[in-house]
């Protein structure tokens, strides 16, 4: 009797054993294609996760805007990438500008911070509204009735961050937000083929030749 209680006993063990081991496997195959055979859904879900998890961390440790001080094109370049990484903490990362475009436009257009627009209206950009009643802003010292001013900001940093607003909601930037879809969803990037989708803004031709030719001409990533 005691016999047959021990086989019935060492029976239940072997089946527990052998579902426990299905299992596992069933989990563990499941584990690895989905490491590194992840479907789509599955990899925004995470990266979705992640980035409200960066949202966290920003009230959690209380980031604030950096300060935007600067002397000199070298400390005007690093003081443009912390504002960049500050917001790309806030920033969806669909919505994200390479870094090394946004340093490079931002000097050029505001001669390395050294413009009137930059110094005195916090204007990097020199980004344009026509709405003179309701918006602060700025006119051309040699335009000044121009229906037109250059926008002000608060901070140097807000004038990157309107710089990407215009880029990911601005109709004339369509093709360059399906581009830079197209090469986050490759993994790479490809400057070139983004700053020919944003001739728009600037009337001229060579505008994103230039750009190219800063980025290599100050090592940017």
């Amino acid at each position: 009797m005691q016999r047959q209680d021990f086989k019935k006993s060492n029976s239940t063990i072997k089946w527990v054993v052998i579902t426990i081991i299905l299992i596992t496997t069933v989990i563990g195959g499941s584990f690895i294609g989905g490491t590194f055979y992840p479907n789509s859904w599955t990899v925004e879900k995470i990266e979705d996760e992640f980035h409200q998890k960066e949202l966290s961390q920003v009230q959690m440790l209380g980031l604030t805007e950096p300060e935007f001080e600067y002397t000199d094109k070298a400390t005007f370049l690093s003081a443009t990438k912390k504002c960049v990484e500050y917001l790309n903490y806030t920033t969806d990362r669909m919505s994200r500008v390479p870094t090394s475009i946004i340093m490079s436009m931002a000097g050029i257009e505001s001669g390395w911070g050294t413009s009137r627009f930059a110094t005195e209206g916090n204007a990097i950009f020199g980004v344009r509204t026509w709405s003179l009643k309701t918006v602060p802003h700025m006119k051309a010292l040699g335009n000044p009735d121009a229906p037109w001013g250059v926008r002000k900001y608060t901070t140097k940093c807000q004038s990157v961050k309107d710089m990407i607003r215009i880029l990911n909601n601005h109709p004339a930037y369509e093709e360059f937000r399906i581009e830079r879809e197209r090469q986050i969803d490759k993994g790479k990037w490809d400057y070139r083929a983004l700053m020919v989708r944003m001739n728009a803004w600037s009337t001229n031709p060579d505008y994103a030749e230039i750009i190219l030719q800063a980025i290599v001409d100050n090592k940017l990533p």
